[in-house]
């Protein structure tokens, strides 16, 4: 049976691809961007099958009204996909408090109100499939991105605790973790924090980093993404490239072998 998405950055990277992919094969899909003009090809190609919304993520009013929209277009919301997003780089030192709160206001609270504006369409339903787009920045941490991190771990904590309080209603959750990728991710659609002079060190160090050596294909991962949303029953975690297993288990060994040394102190935290 085909299916009805609503995905939020359906103009570009992600997005695109996974709009691209289930218009192919038959399903329905309302796709928002902050610029109609970027999603018109999919407007000409599928006039029926395609909805174009035009959304500012951060707007929750606006938010609730393209999720209504697209559930009285088509009747119905299998799977939603929070995909709107960017990374801003910059130390921590260096951060305003305007580019962390538009961060957060974006990565965070954008995927915040689609889905609790979806949730109560789902419920009725019986149904329905939440896949937030975190990153292997939603488990690890690296120099130069610690506000995105702290976007994408709080992220990955909510949609933990909503992945069991709505599997009664029918409802699943899928935090998709990717690793690097040929997208425009940390090019056009990334912001920067002015530099100071003290980072220089640490800022040449990461960007030697071997992890994007190898980025992967942004095409490859309509056929990955479709075997997530229709799978019977869809992992809450899933990470899409090569890299982020690796990344992942060094970094979850290493805070296992750190938990366990330090063991006795918390148990003498404990009392009695």
């Amino acid at each position: 049976m085909s299916k009805v998405w609503f995905i939020t950055g359906a103009s570009k990277g992600f997005g695109r691809e996974w709009a691209e992919a289930a218009l192919e094969r038959g399903d329905s899909v309302a796709g928002t961007a902050r610029e109609l003009d970027d999603v018109q090809p999919l407007v000409e190609q599928y006039p029926d099958a395609f909805l174009p919304l035009q959304l500012d993520v951060t707007d929750r009013e606006a938010g609730v009204a393209a999720v209504q929209q697209a559930a009285e277009r088509f009747g119905r919301l299998d799977v939603v996909v929070n995909n709107a997003g960017y990374g801003h780089f910059g130390m921590v030192e260096e951060l305003t408090e305007e580019e962390a709160r538009g961060q957060l206001e974006t990565n965070l609270f954008g995927a915040l109100w689609v889905t609790q504006a979806a949730l109560p369409i789902m419920r009725e339903q019986g149904s329905g499939h939440i896949v937030q787009v975190s990153s292997i920045g939603g488990i690890s941490a690296f120099p130069t991105v610690g506000i995105y991190h702290a976007s994408k771990w709080a992220l990955e904590g909510l949609s933990q605790a909503l992945s069991q309080e709505v599997a009664g209603f029918g409802i699943h959750v899928t935090l998709v973790e990717p690793g690097g990728f040929s997208t425009d991710w940390s090019g056009p659609s990334a912001s920067r924090s002015e530099e100071l002079p003290a980072y220089a060190e640490v800022r040449e160090a990461a960007s030697k980093r071997p992890s994007a050596a190898d980025p992967g294909d942004p095409k490859a991962t309509r056929t990955a993404i479709m075997k997530v949303v229709d799978a019977e029953e869809p992992p809450l975690r899933v990470f899409f490239g090569k890299a982020p297993l690796g990344i992942a288990t060094k970094d979850y060994e290493s805070r296992l072998a750190t938990w366990n040394e330090w063991q006795p102190v918390a148990e003498e935290a404990h009392g009695n």
